[in-house]
């Protein structure tokens, strides 16, 4: 989209937001999704692991992306390829990083580009526009979708304040971004309207550059007493020059800064559209509703290896890629429309307090998957060889109670049924569209009970479920034979006791079926069968008298293997899950007096194996994916943020402190970690 459609896109979903009659009462709070909730009790209620991340922790962390935020999260690992994060790389609880099986949401709403029909890592939030997250797991997580084996992830918007900012960054690789965001409300506080906009672009670690640009508009009225609106816009654009392929080894290890594939590129967009509405039909019961379209592209333009000759050695006298000039357009167009309904109720059945949640939602979706080489003059005019077009229809319907038996004990009981038919549309056949159809129900049970006021023990168990991708089910030769599917339990305890604050889990994943997607480049089909995760997840805070806050977390998973020998990709009995380490952990060091505010952060990761034969030595010869087993780092970030006055903020942060050098992962090479590297911006507020 050009700056003159996105400029005129704006100007008329702000005068529509200006025009809005007379939500929003003192706190601005527009009507949107929490999957924890707000209030101080909202996590004792859930029988399962919670992680809440504010908007404090955000400006203490100061995150280039919203993987960079997530890394900080107990249970959570990510395999960093690039430090713009186009691509999403996240693993949760031992799950493979890069094909995890946990549904993302923002506000409420879905926004992987395909939960029925393509693949979940094309589009990752920006970070700029969040104020917060919300990590969920157990039982409880059932009612927001399908792809929650682990768990549910919910990242929240920021609405502005009344007024306008202005806030700028420059760093290394000569990174730029530029913050703007307006908000307004009427006089009587029931109406606001707000803009956020961030335009970013950098040169690179590695020379991989990227250019950024984020829109985000909201309004929200009340339209009676009791009845409330919202609807938010939202366009993303992503320019980044970013590959599949990596480095050789003597490239690495001499720290080579070049990039391996200069003229490979990875175009995305994501524009869309979301309504909600509020009814608090009395003391006792609210209804809402949300309905969200979307629609996403994007483009992969790769050069093609020499066949006889795939590498070669450059002027500096490391080995390298050697392409043809012939580059391959890998291109995926995404569309999304859903409605939902939730409604809540108190009631006193069976003689005691109960909280009830009824739901329903139906979602469509579609992707066109082309593909087609093009030569290196005119690298975007692709002759097709591929029109594929992959949609889906789904129906879910889901029921959940919380029953207060006494004051400290209470057991909550939930189903989901997700039915769904998915389809596939070659269309340079005549043949008519394959179909799958499937239809799943997911039970959940779960417990709360406070021992003391020191300590809440929990626990949940419940029937997790993750559909395959189209191409799994129809128009391939290997089938599974059933959805993704897993018994998930998990017991803990959490709570105050002596200025700490903690959390500790220890959870199962069993799965009767666990489907591995396969890759195309390597030419492994997709392959399923019985799996095993087992670990233990652990945060703890302290604050100090001083200003001083001490944060950790750890997660330890000893066990994620595999159950029995697969077809492809090498995995055999006990080998464990690629990109899944045993143990990860984090600190973080934050002081805070009068205006401000610094934070030293350490994140571990411990070793991983790259490919599911589990081999140790870094294999270097394949042209498809390399394998091998990674080793553990450990890095260190600085930050600060010293508010000036009311109006004025500066802040900085030194990321990898101590310059470590690292591999961060394997794909067609090796992806090195970012170097040391620095920030230095400053807000002003109007």
């Amino acid at each position: 989209m050009t700056n003159r459609n996105l400029a005129l896109k704006t100007l008329v979903i702000s005068m529509a937001a200006a025009m809005a009659a007379p939500v929003i009462a003192e706190t601005k709070q527009l009507p949107r999704i929490d999957v924890v909730g707000q209030g101080q009790d909202a996590a004792a209620k859930q029988p399962g692991a919670v992680s809440v991340v504010t908007q404090q922790e955000i400006e203490q962390a100061q995150p280039r992306s919203t993987e960079d935020l997530l890394r900080r999260v107990p249970g959570i690992y990510v395999k960093g390829e690039e430090e713009s994060a186009v691509v999403v790389n996240v693993g949760v609880r031992g799950l493979p990083a890069g094909d995890y099986k946990t549904l993302v949401l923002e506000d409420g709403v879905p926004v992987q580009p395909g939960i029925f029909v393509g693949n979940s890592r094309y589009f990752n939030p920006r970070v700029q526009r969040m104020s917060g997250a919300e990590v969920l797991k157990g039982a409880s997580s059932l009612r927001y979708g399908p792809n929650t084996i682990g768990g549910v992830i919910n990242y929240q918007t920021k609405t502005p304040e009344d007024g306008a900012s202005i806030s700028g960054k420059v760093g290394s690789w000569n990174t730029k971004e530029t913050t703007l965001e307006l908000g307004g409300s009427n006089p009587s506080g029931d109406a606001y309207f707000g803009l956020l906009y961030t335009k970013a672009e950098s040169d690179g670690f590695q020379n991989k550059g990227y250019k950024m640009d984020d829109l985000l508009v909201k309004a929200g009225t009340a339209i009676s007493d009791d009845q409330m609106i919202s609807v938010k816009f939202s366009h993303t654009e992503n320019d980044a020059n970013i590959s599949y392929r990596g480095l050789f080894p003597d490239a690495f290890e001499a720290k080579a800064d070049f990039n391996p594939a200069p003229d490979d590129y990875y175009l995305s967009g994501r524009t869309a559209f979301d309504l909600n509405h509020e009814w608090d039909i009395n003391e006792d019961m609210s209804l809402q509703t949300l309905v969200y379209w979307s629609e996403m592209s994007r483009e992969y333009w790769r050069f093609l290896l020499d066949g006889t000759s795939p590498t070669t050695t450059n002027t500096d006298g490391y080995r390298v890629w050697n392409f043809r000039d012939q580059v391959d357009g890998m291109n995926r167009d995404f569309k999304r429309i859903g409605v939902e309904s939730r409604l809540s109720l108190s009631h006193n059945a069976f003689g005691m307090t109960n909280q009830a949640q009824f739901g329903v939602r139906l979602m469509s979706e579609e992707m066109m998957d082309t593909s087609g080489n093009a030569p290196r003059a005119t690298p975007r005019a692709r002759v097709l060889d591929m029109e594929v077009r992959d949609s889906a229809d789904s129906l879910a319907v889901f029921a959940e109670n919380r029953f207060e038996v006494t004051d400290r004990l209470a057991f909550t009981a939930g189903l989901r049924m997700e039915s769904y038919e998915q389809r596939r549309n070659d269309l340079r056949k005549s043949d008519p569209a394959e179909k799958y159809s499937n239809t799943e129900f997911m039970p959940g049970v779960g417990a709360t009970y406070q021992l003391n006021p020191e300590v809440q023990l929990y626990g949940s168990v419940y029937q997790a479920f993750a559909p395959p991708l189209v191409g799994s089910v129809v128009g391939s030769g290997d089938k599974p034979t059933e959805a993704e599917k897993s018994i998930n339990i998990e017991v803990g305890a959490r709570g105050v006791a002596n200025g700490v604050q903690y959390e500790v889990t220890a959870f199962q994943m069993d799965f009767s079926n666990q489907v591995d997607p396969g890759n195309s480049l390597t030419g492994d089909a997709p392959n399923e069968g019985s799996a095993l995760i087992q670990g233990l997840e652990a945060a703890f805070g302290y604050q100090f008298g001083n200003g001083m806050r001490l944060d950790t977390n750890l997660t330890w998973i000893p066990t994620a293997e595999f159950g029995e020998d697969r077809n492809s990709g090498g995995a055999k009995k006990g080998n464990r899950f690629d990109y899944s380490p045993e143990l990860t952990a984090n600190v973080k060091l934050g002081y805070q007096t009068g205006g401000l505010k610094t934070a030293l952060l350490l994140n571990h990761t411990g070793s991983v194996y790259a490919d599911k034969a589990n081999t140790k030595a870094l294999t270097t010869e394949k042209t498809g994916l390399w394998g091998g087993e990674l080793d553990a780092y450990t890095t260190l970030d600085l930050t600060a943020d010293y508010k000036v006055n009311k109006q004025l903020n500066v802040f900085g942060a030194v990321k990898n402190l101590t310059d470590e050098h690292y591999i961060a992962g394997l794909r067609q090479g090796i992806y090195a970690g970012p170097e040391r590297s620095f920030e230095l911006g400053a807000k002003y507020t109007f």
